[in-house]
């Protein structure tokens, strides 16, 4: 390792800045990936048949997005930089695939709206939870009791076709994900820190990708949720 780096990474405030330009760069690459498979998915007859069209296929995918977060997510520290980069967009791209449904559901001018809304929030939270002295720590137990209670009233309203509790609903999330994103961002800061002078470059990288694949995921929820509303407007 040069003498740049073993800088970088004994300096808490210079480490935690390129760890959040990681997180970021891979998220973003991520979307930018997501988007992509999606669009053309969405313009592939042969993919709308295989997976959107066929209940094996939809499962099939399905299982292999659940599988891939859980082997990242609970095997990142054993992985080599290469494996955990190699999931991470592999899982954008699956995640493109299950979403190239909205090109064909939703307006392009709703989708793109919908996508500047989240993407002007999460600057605006990135801001705030970067900047912050507040102790997020606390908000765990009830961000995981709002994300049960989020679940349970989509299932409900499955039975209901409610759009008053649909808009509900999507208010929520968009809370719920936000305050989620926030957490997750102070969470890379803590672990940054957790890490200390010890963090090797492989570490680096790697928290860089667990956090980005938190981000995204919150990420997307809120754009998900913002697109049913502006949906549900432009309905109206």
């Amino acid at each position: 390792m040069s003498d740049t780096k073993l800088t970088v990474y004994a300096n808490t405030r210079q480490r935690e800045n390129t760890l959040i330009r990681n997180v970021y760069g891979f998220m973003t690459l991520g979307l930018v990936l997501t988007a992509a498979v999606a669009w053309f998915a969405a313009h592939s007859e042969t993919v709308i048949r295989f997976f959107l069209l066929n209940p094996v296929g939809s499962i099939v995918l399905m299982v292999a997005q659940l599988a891939l977060v859980f082997y990242l997510s609970s095997r990142i520290e054993h992985m080599g930089t290469g494996t955990a980069t190699i999931c991470f967009f592999a899982y954008s791209a699956l995640t493109g695939i299950s979403l190239s449904a909205i090109f064909i559901a939703y307006a392009q001018i709703t989708i793109w709206k919908a996508f500047l809304t989240t993407a002007l929030m999460f600057a605006g939270m990135t801001v705030y939870a970067t900047l912050t002295k507040r102790n997020v720590a606390g908000w765990a137990n009830y961000l995981v009791m709002g994300l049960w209670g989020l679940i349970i009233a989509s299932l409900v309203n499955m039975l209901l076709g409610s759009t008053m509790l649909d808009m509900v609903i999507s208010l929520v999330g968009i809370v719920l994900f936000t305050g989620l994103a926030i957490w997750d961002t102070r969470r890379v800061v803590e672990m940054n820190r957790e890490y200390g002078s010890e963090m090797t470059a492989g570490e680096h990288t790697k928290l860089g990708i667990i956090g980005a694949l938190n981000l995204y995921l919150d990420f997307l929820n809120i754009f998900l949720y913002v697109l049913r509303l502006y949906a549900a407007a432009d309905r109206d």
